[in-house]
């Protein structure tokens, strides 16, 4: 496919305009082949973070690349709106395509919260922008944008824990709104049955991984490219074989404004490998 950058977003967002026909599914079928496969490179990821929004199925690659075509410059009229207001305004705009792709494929859930109750039973643990249930040898969690606001950011959350965490990965089954009308996003995870880790280990884990402990009252740890909090000894576990575990935390990309040493700038360019 003889397309460059330009193309590329051009062609995305004539597909969220013309209301996601038939021809502009199989588009974003092509698309995301594309990028599982690797012969569309997107440069917001690193190739290992590439492999790992993959592996979050194609559900998760599509969704990224929508959020990613309404994670454009903003108009002149938001240019008045302070910082929040504007993350706000692009995080309602993603929700927004990603429900009415969702709602073209049959991946959306209304009333996620009730839907998931009557197929799984009550939620098994709830945390700060999770609710989980049991699924057997999997766990289903429904994921909110409550530390994100912008979709495209808890999706990234997905590419890199399963980049860095590959043995706990995220899989997408598909969006929702709980009765609330709170967007969320539905993941299966493997379930890990084991014991705490302690934090002296899970500093010593992650050092070994390359990462340096920012803040130990928040459990907060950072390379040059990726911020990590979070690691605390619920959302990590040494499985029944020794290994440790993550199964929970909060990963982004390192950029200079999270103000923890991050030198990364995110570019939403696409390039085709022939």
């Amino acid at each position: 496919m003889n397309m460059n950058n330009a193309d590329f977003w051009a062609s995305v967002r004539g597909i969220i305009a013309e209301g996601f026909t038939p021809d502009g599914l199989h588009k974003l079928d092509t698309y995301a082949e594309q990028f599982i496969s690797g012969r569309l490179v997107y440069q917001r990821f690193s190739p290992r973070e590439q492999y790992g929004c993959a592996a979050g199925g194609e559900a998760n690659v599509i969704a990224s690349l929508l959020a990613g075509a309404e994670d454009c410059a903003d108009s002149d009229a938001a240019q008045a709106l302070s910082d929040f207001q504007r993350e706000c305004q692009r995080g309602a705009k993603q929700e927004a395509v990603i429900e009415k792709w969702a709602k073209a494929v049959s991946c959306w859930m209304e009333r996620v919260d009730d839907s998931l109750q009557r197929s799984f039973g009550e939620e098994i643990a709830e945390g700060g922008e999770a609710r989980v249930y049991d699924h057997g040898a999997t766990l289903i969690k429904s994921i909110g944008l409550d530390y994100f606001i912008q979709p495209i950011f808890a999706l990234d959350r997905i590419a890199l824990h399963n980049a860095y965490f590959p043995e706990t990965r995220l899989v997408v089954l598909g969006f929702g709104r709980d009765s609330q009308g709170e967007f969320k996003i539905i993941c299966e995870q493997p379930f890990i049955g084991g014991s705490h880790v302690s934090d002296e280990e899970i500093a010593d884990y992650m050092q070994r991984m390359g990462f340096e402990l920012k803040n130990h009252r928040n459990w907060t740890y950072a390379t040059p490219d990726i911020y990590l909090s979070d690691m605390h000894d619920e959302n990590v576990i040494r499985s029944e074989t020794g290994a440790i575990c993550v199964v929970d935390c909060d990963i982004r990309i390192n950029t200079p404004e999270l103000r923890q040493g991050g030198t990364r700038r995110i570019n939403n360019k696409v390039v085709f490998i022939p």
